[in-house]
């Protein structure tokens, strides 16, 4: 178990894995702004002891694959699908079970969509439906403002970005489990001293295409499993019930209290409603 940087269709990917290549692929797909280390390794070594290969990668723009400069967007949603199938393409696997968190889940939905033959499930993740819908609740104010301060942070400076980072994560967390202030920080460092370009994370936010899927989530033939906190304040709870109400093979797993994080009290609850959904023994 150790990072490796492969090139998928000439961009740099920066991959781990953890279990045995022949038992069955899970795919773990961060959401926007975050790097493979929010799958924390302990929570991938734990899905590995359930009888899964597990990997995890970093996304372009953030921890060491490859991007552009802060501001410079040269891909899209369908990018990042290909990425993410790249990556099992590397591993010399067919199909998988895809595991994302946020934008990953809906990374996950497209992929479904445009490559059905891949995905063998879906999990989401504290993410939402991939469709256009104006009629759910958009994120809580207080994020959005507290990342329009980002301008002003000195991200050459160790302490300035690891409080700035951490302050925003704080903002993330349901009350249902008292934040982490401990481990966010320790996160915080390994992603400062890693990434390649850590403002260029911010990248995502401009990140676009797919539309033509919208509306076509009901087209998903395989399984969706959709785990979502109360709490969320990024993808409130009524996206989580949208995304059940229109995937015509969907359970949701309800986080009492839980916001937009794998927090790692939940992740016994995770990890088993993972393990059945894939169907290994739980």
């Amino acid at each position: 178990m150790r990072e490796e940087i492969r090139s998928i269709r000439g961009v740099e990917i920066c991959v781990e894995s953890f279990g045995v290549e022949k038992h069955p692929c899970v795919l773990l797909i961060m959401g926007a702004m975050a790097s493979m280390l929010w799958w924390d390794e302990e929570f991938c070594r734990a899905l590995a002891e359930r009888g899964l290969f597990v990997v995890r990668f970093d996304n372009r723009d953030v921890g060491r694959s490859s991007g552009g400069a802060p501001g410079f967007l040269d891909y899209g949603v369908d990018d990042m699908v290909v990425d993410a199938l790249g990556v099992l393409d590397s591993y010399g696997v067919d199909r998988a079970h895809l595991v994302g968190m946020s934008l990953g889940g809906m990374i996950a939905q497209v992929a479904a969509l445009r490559f059905p033959s891949r995905v063998i499930s879906i999990t989401a993740i504290a993410s939402g439906i991939w469709d256009d819908r104006p009629d759910l609740p958009g994120a809580d104010p207080a994020i959005i403002a507290y990342h329009a301060r980002a301008e002003a942070v000195d991200w050459s400076d160790e302490a300035s970005v690891r409080e700035y980072l951490v302050g925003g994560w704080k903002l993330l967390a349901g009350s249902r489990h008292p934040f982490d202030e401990k481990r966010a920080r320790q996160l915080a460092e390994a992603e400062f001293r890693r990434a390649r370009s850590l403002p260029s994370m911010f990248n995502h936010a401009q990140v676009a295409g797919a539309e033509d899927l919208y509306g076509q989530v009901g087209r998903i033939s395989a399984p969706v499993l959709v785990i979502h906190g109360t709490e969320d304040p990024v993808l409130p709870y009524p996206h989580a019930k949208a995304l059940v109400q229109e995937a015509p093979n969907a359970r949701l797993v309800t986080l009492d209290g839980a916001g937009h994080e794998v927090n790692r009290a939940d992740w016994s609850v995770m990890i088993d409603a993972i393990a059945t959904h894939v169907g290994v023994v739980s």
